[in-house]
């Protein structure tokens, strides 16, 4: 076996190239989690708003320096509030578009261009305080949200694409991992070397060369004639549909229920209140009497970056729909116990309301964090998929903006027991999987979407979609294309 290649059990190589184009590609997740903890640094101010973070004290300089007066506290938690939820804005611009911009330029070079969005929203941001504009900073963040949104659908299609399925899930993860790891400078340098995704070049471009070449590259094999030839299937089944729009996925029987199921496991990650903690971590922390909130936050975040990691070796031993449900019930579980928490401040020590925090970041990493990502690739076969994915996306930051927007008011007209509410959502989306939620585990693109379309709209699914296939089967996705369904 060529020096690089590493040999999988059951046979599956896993070559350089593979393992540097799912690295490369997300890595380009680090703005995404970046910006959204970034906000998060808390300061003491001396006048009577209490304690702000760094940017709402540069607010209040910059209000100053305008009109030679504290900024209003009503004023700063508006501008605030804007600040921390135009950043989901952008993202649901820009998540609408992943369909369109994948298809024209290809995935790879998409995410590369993407990295333009990226610059200049950081180069905004950084200029707003020397420039003493709020504006700036509105609009930076703007800007930086439109890069995640796009890399929030480009990454997990492209990873999904290429995978082999046996890995699928755990490769798809590294998604969520990058999120709260990655490094833009390095995807810029290292996305080049990577291959597009041979799916793309022969169904969608018919560039049957190119086509070969990525597969050789990704596999370690110069024989790829057996897989070419079942994506030459693929697309001849392909071209005998019509293409699909966002409008026939709500009104096909065939993808109502899958798209359904998308949607409502996009709203789960954002409306399980995990970004309240993230956008909002450190008051919450002074709230319960913690003395040194900084750590606190900072223990949070090395507990989401940890448990990112073991949910990538659990994704494929437990399955998608298991994780999903055991992340939603520790969240739901420990939300309540942060309410219970807050609410007796006085008598509970402030060191439960940590722990309930940091095991509500911890489930959502096992389960609600990386999951609804790649679960949204799985559930559509190539035609479909970019419409999905575009819907998926739009849900995604759709919800991530009312949280952004709406927490701090909702916190200040609930007080200790805004919690219950994400409490009661995440009980919702728990049953919902339990009952509607299929489990993919093994399975290729093509099974899993001809299951939804064997079965009448109105039945319930099989929770095992039970095909007759062997989850053990060593197999990639493009390996099964042309293959019968048992």
């Amino acid at each position: 076996m060529p020096v690089g290649f590493q040999q999988l059990n059951g046979g599956e190589t896993v070559t350089r190239t593979l393992a540097l184009s799912v690295f490369t590609a997300v890595l380009g997740s680090l703005q995404f989690g970046y910006n959204i903890g970034v906000i998060n640094a808390p300061q003491k101010f001396g006048y009577n708003i209490g304690v702000i973070n760094a940017p709402q004290k540069d607010y209040n300089a910059t209000w100053m320096h305008r009109y030679g007066e504290h900024i209003p506290a009503g004023s700063l938690t508006s501008l605030w509030s804007l600040s921390v939820a135009i950043f989901s804005i952008g993202g649901m611009a820009s998540s609408f578009c992943v369909g369109f911009v994948s298809e024209w330029l290809g995935r790879r070079k998409a995410m590369l261009v993407n990295n333009v969005f990226a610059f200049i929203g950081g180069g905004l941001m950084g200029m707003s305080k020397i420039c003493r504009s709020i504006e700036m900073m509105v609009m930076g963040r703007f800007v930086i949200g439109a890069y995640c949104g796009l890399a929030s659908g480009l990454t997990p299609m492209y990873v999904g694409e290429i995978a082999p399925t046996s890995l699928r899930g755990a490769l798809g993860t590294l998604h969520q991992l990058a999120i709260v790891t990655g490094i833009l400078i390095a995807q810029m340098v290292l996305l080049p070397f990577c291959p597009e995704s041979p799916r793309f070049l022969y169904i969608v471009r018919c560039q049957e060369h190119q086509a070969k070449n990525g597969l050789r590259r990704l596999t370690g094999r110069q024989d790829v004639g057996d897989l070419l030839a079942e994506m030459k299937e693929e697309k001849r089944r392909m071209d005998m549909e019509r293409k699909v729009s966002i409008r026939e996925l709500f009104r096909s029987h065939v993808y109502r229920q899958p798209i359904a199921i998308a949607i409502l496991l996009q709203l789960s990650q954002q409306l399980s209140g995990i970004n309240a903690i993230f956008y909002y971590s450190t008051s919450i922390f002074i709230k319960a009497g913690v003395q040194s909130p900084v750590y606190a936050t900072i223990g949070a975040g090395a507990v989401n970056c940890a448990f990112t990691v073991v949910s990538l070796f659990l994704v494929e031993r437990m399955g998608r729909r298991t994780l999903h449900m055991l992340g939603l019930g520790g969240m739901c579980v420990c939300a309540v116990i942060m309410t219970i928490a807050l609410a007796l401040s006085d008598s509970v020590p402030a060191f439960v309301s940590m722990l309930a925090i940091f095991g509500f970041v911890a489930f959502f990493e096992v389960g609600p964090g990386p999951i609804p990502w790649f679960f949204v690739a799985e559930l559509f076969s190539q035609g479909p998929r970019p419409a999905a994915m575009a819907v998926a996306g739009f849900s995604n930051w759709t919800a991530n903006f009312v949280v952004g927007m709406g927490f701090q008011y909702v916190a200040d007209l609930c007080g200790p027991y805004v919690f219950l509410i994400f409490a009661a959502l995440l009980l919702f989306f728990l049953i919902f999987t339990f009952f509607r939620v299929p489990e993919t585990r093994g399975m290729t693109f093509d099974q899993i979407s001809a299951n939804f379309g064997q079965r009448p709209a109105a039945g319930m699914m099989d929770m095992d979609m039970d095909l007759g296939v062997d989850a053990d089967k060593i197999s990639t996705e493009l390996d099964c294309l042309g293959d019968d369904l048992n």
